[in-house]
């Protein structure tokens, strides 16, 4: 039976590789850095990518003339941490990877209503009913398949499949990730509890635990698994680069309504604390906005841009084809899931 914890000396292994190669915010798993925040200055809360929070914030202090100051963290510890800070909190702006890292902030009543024209203006049935936050970018759960140890007509046709004694050490994940834990929110939201919790059994008993997406990538690349569940955009990037990470390998789009083609949103919330008010909306307006949204597919990221009439990257499925679980992305609970995955023994 397949270990679900790698060796020390392969975790540190993949930790070296990887390092140089993080997509997602800063910060570590034993808390934030150190931060002091600039008198006068735009405080951003971000866990999104650091070029592309850094981009936004340049083009935006460029276009307006409004100073920002960006503090990188990690989705669900930066959420945490705002709530613990509450109304003396220095955040104006929080951005997220994952939508579940904005509703504890949410739950916690601490997010100023999302300007209309905001809204208006990013694509339909991406803001709550609340409209205390919105979209600003998006990613789609895939599979990424070895093509030289399996045809894609010989993969799951649900993702909920995988928890067949049939794909015992066949199959891995970055359960330790805020991405993974977002993936299992939506599972969670569709599919329920019970069989959520059966999965998560599966996986604990028979799938390989990664460090993140891009480890999982490279395992199912180099023939460790045969298949991994990552975000669709760690495999695009590689693809346009030097394609080390994924020239063995395709992905696989479940589709159909599948949890496995549940698509993530990113966040953006204004605080309701924020002692710019005015200048916090007009920077969520600027990151949805044309601009803000061409400087996203600009980025590399290839993430999916979600204003309307935002055209992403041509190498990507459109965000309409993808036919995603219709769950509501304003309810996903991380506490939730960490706690099933806890029970579970993954965590």
């Amino acid at each position: 039976m397949p270990k679900n914890r790698r060796s020390l000396t392969g975790v540190l292994a993949t930790l070296l590789l990887t390092l140089p190669l993080a997509a997602c915010g800063g910060g570590d798993a034993g808390g934030e850095p150190s931060f002091a925040a600039e008198s006068g200055a735009l405080q951003v809360y971000s866990s999104q990518h650091q070029n592309v929070t850094e981009a936004w914030a340049e083009g935006f202090t460029e276009k307006t003339g409004i100073r920002t100051q960006v503090r990188e963290g990690q989705d669900s510890s930066m959420g945490h941490m705002i709530v613990q800070e509450g109304q003396a909190s220095p955040a104006e702006v929080f951005l997220t990877e994952n939508s579940p890292a904005m509703t504890v902030v949410q739950r916690a009543g601490l997010l100023a209503p999302v300007d209309q024209a905001t809204v208006d203006q990013v694509r339909d049935g991406m803001t709550p009913s609340s409209g205390d936050w919105t979209a600003i970018a998006a990613r789609s759960t895939v599979l990424v398949y070895n093509t030289d140890m399996i045809t894609e007509d010989q993969l799951p046709a649900s993702i909920m499949d995988l928890a067949d004694p049939q794909w015992a050490g066949k199959w891995g994940g970055a359960a330790g990730g805020a991405d993974f834990q977002a993936i299992i929110a939506g599972m969670l939201a569709d599919q329920g509890k019970e069989a959520t919790q059966a999965w998560l059994d599966a996986f604990a008993r028979d799938a390989n635990v990664y460090q993140n997406n891009i480890a999982t990538m490279r395992a199912v690349n180099a023939g460790e698994v045969p298949v991994g569940i990552i975000y669709h955009y760690y495999w695009y990037r590689d693809q346009a680069g030097d394609k080390q990470s994924s020239q063995n390998t395709a992905l696989h789009y479940f589709g159909g309504g599948d949890p496995g083609a549940f698509v993530s949103l990113s966040a953006g919330g204004v605080l309701a604390s924020s002692d710019m008010p005015d200048q916090a909306q007009q920077f969520l307006a600027y990151v949805t906005g044309p601009e803000g949204q061409q400087i996203l597919v600009d980025s590399g990221a290839m993430e999916y841009a979600v204003g309307k009439d935002a055209p992403s990257d041509p190498a990507l499925p459109t965000l309409d084809s993808l036919e995603a679980p219709q769950v509501d992305p304003f309810s996903l609970n991380s506490d939730e899931v960490i706690a099933m995955m806890t029970d579970a023994g993954i965590l």
